[in-house]
């Protein structure tokens, strides 16, 4: 095998494709993370659907890529009926559910405490963890509806495991997803479903940069100036990698983990 082919071209080469078969929705998938994991798992052979509110993004990506493999379907987490309906449609085209990539979320309000907006609090949490409340829901229901042995993934982050990295309603709210993905693997593993997270450290994506308010090169220099693991920045295609792992079955006995992608941040001391 030439192991200098690009990935795609390697995977065809080799005929191994980790997801042949298997039907995927990845909320949140038309930039950053999300768009990075659908052609991650659409170059492994799964048919995916784009949920996204981005629609213009979420077309020309799902036109970019096979369109009989990959579908964009209009999807606001927050709402649960749509959520619902997304999950139906990828039923309805693909007839099965297999992965869930509950990756949507905001960044939220970077107020301090003591000027802490509650509106913007209240909607963080609504997209950060009713959101994905809403899709593990949903997705288990199709997924147990046919009998499929299937993984659930949310995108989680260091703010879940850390406090002063992140501002308070997305800290929160990613300590509750956490909270949530544990809980539901309890009750999920009876049907042989599985639910675990990653929690990456700061990627420059554009939600990222713009809530900072910095371009790409910027907003890298700026996580790569904090971070543990020096020498490389953190890619949106390092979480899809990770979401990969998780949606395969290499990682069939795995359930109830926080994959954290973060070159040991969040384990050393900020002491002097």
């Amino acid at each position: 095998m030439n192991w200098k082919l690009p990935m795609t071209l390697r995977i065809i080469s080799s005929g191994f494709c980790r997801l042949e078969g298997k039907v995927a929705i990845v909320t949140g998938g038309a930039s950053g993370i999300g768009k990075e994991s659908v052609q991650l798992f659409a170059e492994n052979g799964a048919s995916v659907v784009i949920a996204d509110i981005q629609d213009e993004l979420g077309h020309q990506l799902a036109a970019s890529l096979a369109p009989h493999k990959v579908s964009y379907h209009h999807c606001d987490v927050s709402d649960e009926k749509q959520v619902e309906q997304t999950t139906a449609f990828a039923v309805d085209k693909y007839g099965r559910l297999d992965v869930m990539f509950s990756n949507a979320g905001v960044v939220g309000s970077m107020e301090d405490i003591l000027n802490l907006d509650l509106k913007a609090f209240d909607k963080t949490m609504a997209i950060n963890v009713r959101g994905v409340a809403a899709t593990i829901k949903q997705a288990a229901r199709a997924m147990v509806a046919h009998n499929i042995r299937g993984s659930i993934i949310c995108t989680a982050s260091v703010a879940g495991c850390v406090a002063g990295c992140a501002p308070h309603d997305y800290t929160a709210s990613k300590h509750a997803l956490v909270g949530l993905v544990r809980s539901a693997c309890c009750e999920l593993g009876a049907y042989g479903i599985r639910v675990n997270c990653v929690a990456p450290y700061a990627v420059a994506t554009p939600l990222v940069c713009e809530a900072l308010e910095k371009g790409v090169d910027e907003t890298e220099a700026l996580a790569d100036s904090c971070a543990n693991m020096k020498g490389i920045s953190l890619k949106a295609s390092h979480v899809a990698e990770a979401a990969l792992f998780l949606a395969s079955d290499e990682s069939v006995y795995i359930s109830g983990h926080n994959l954290v992608i973060d070159g040991g941040f969040t384990v050393i001391s900020r002491f002097p």
